[in-house]
């Protein structure tokens, strides 16, 4: 894969749309979940599948049916939504049963021999030096949170990050289903109290506190065994999903974390659909941005079908040039990707006052490299668009200052 995200804009490094045909009249438009809004709440609005049911949204009422893949994704969200939505009685009672399994390393870290890695303090700190080194941008917004989330988000970041680099960092090559089994299971005990080292310890501390559900964690571990042995997309459906495994499902474990403004009216799905609208922008944004990289690992993570719908195909991929056809189709990738991320900000205004200028700019930076691919001519073959410190630096005082009157 060109990489995954973690804790929704910061931990994107780089693993992809809708098919733009010639003409302006059949632009694509991002697909979204339909979500119901809560008890009185206000759903956030979201863009359709295709032109075709955005027209018939606008003489009806009722949402075009989800594919198979938004299915998915939808039971995924409401899970967590309800969750959330459980209220404290809920929450105090599935956190105190958590402490009635107390983690083994709380109460025998000297039996155990784990003085070498000290306290759950400790931990957490590591996990934040792992983010601060990583991703600088978001770390620096984390510190306006406060310290319980800031820690939780950083022991979050972690866990996202370790997953992706087991198919996508040194050892990767020798990665095996099996050993994501072995992930997986190791995902189950920490959300049981049982970590393995002290960065789970930080995530197992973090889990029994928060209503975090283990099915985005699961979920993330499910993308990276797609990428052992997946490197086509027929449809953009199949493409969507697996945005969803490596992307979306980070907002779905941050939101819990990151809180929703008690003054919000948004329903608590519509908040969860804009974190997941996030993960897909910033996926999509990979996709596009590394076209070339994956190229040459013998990948495509574009859309099949949409690559013959614009007359071109694999082979023109591997070639990696730049012609009208290729221009017109990145043209409407990028159109969607930034319907993506349009959906996902309506979502930050909705967050906690103190999480939302880390979401806020971490989204702005990263569309950003759109922009920069635009400027490369889409050549994103041979050319990589990145957003440069100096433009960096300007977008993060405005990200503040939005993000402090919600707007």
């Amino acid at each position: 894969m060109a990489g995954s995200s973690a804790v929704w804009a910061a931990h994107h490094a780089s693993c992809r749309p809708h098919q733009p045909s010639s003409s302006s009249s059949q632009r694509p438009q991002a697909r979204l979940l339909p979500l119901p809004p809560r008890r009185g709440g206000a759903s956030l609005a979201r863009p359709r599948a295709s032109l075709a049911a955005a027209a018939a949204t606008a003489t009806a009422t009722a949402a075009p049916a989800r594919t198979a893949s938004e299915e998915a994704v939808y039971e995924v969200v409401m899970r967590q939504a309800a969750l959330v939505e459980g209220g404290v009685a809920r929450k105090g009672e599935a956190a105190g049963a958590r402490r009635r399994q107390r983690p083994r390393w709380a109460e025998e870290k000297e039996e155990e021999g784990l003085r070498g890695w000290g306290l759950l303090g400790d931990a957490y700190d590591r996990c934040g030096e792992v983010c601060a080194e990583y991703a600088k941008t978001f770390y620096l917004g984390t510190q306006l949170m406060t310290p319980e989330r800031r820690k939780a988000v950083w022991a979050i970041y972690v866990w996202c990050r370790r997953t992706d680099e087991l198919v996508d960092g040194p050892n990767a090559s020798y990665i095996t289903p099996t050993a994501l089994d072995r992930w997986e299971k190791r995902l189950e005990d920490l959300f049981e109290g049982r970590p393995y080292d002290m960065y789970d310890a930080a995530l197992s501390d973090t889990v029994s506190k928060f209503p975090v559900d283990i099915q985005p964690f699961k979920d993330m571990i499910e993308g990276m065994r797609l990428d052992l042995w997946k490197s086509r997309y027929r449809t953009f459906d199949e493409l969507y999903l697996y945005c969803y495994y490596v992307a979306g499902t980070v907002g779905l474990m941050t939101v819990p974390v990151m809180g929703i403004a008690p003054d919000s009216k948004a329903s608590t799905e519509s908040v969860y659909n804009a974190a997941l609208a996030l993960g897909i922008a910033n996926q999509l944004t990979n996709i596009l941005r590394d076209v070339g990289e994956d190229a040459r690992r013998g990948r495509i993570y574009l859309p099949l079908d949409e690559l013959a719908q614009a007359g071109l195909t694999e082979d023109d991929i591997f070639r990696g040039k730049v012609t009208d056809k290729w221009r017109r189709f990145m043209k409407g990738q990028i159109q969607r990707a930034r319907l993506f991320f349009d959906e996902a900000e309506k979502g930050v205004a909705h967050l906690d006052s103190a999480s939302r200028w880390p979401v806020l700019a971490s989204l702005w930076l990263y569309r950003q490299i759109l922009d920069a691919i635009e400027a490369n001519d889409y050549n994103n073959f041979t050319k990589r668009a990145y957003v440069g410190k100096a433009r960096k630096l300007l977008s993060l005082p405005v990200a503040y200052a939005r993000a402090a009157v919600g707007s």
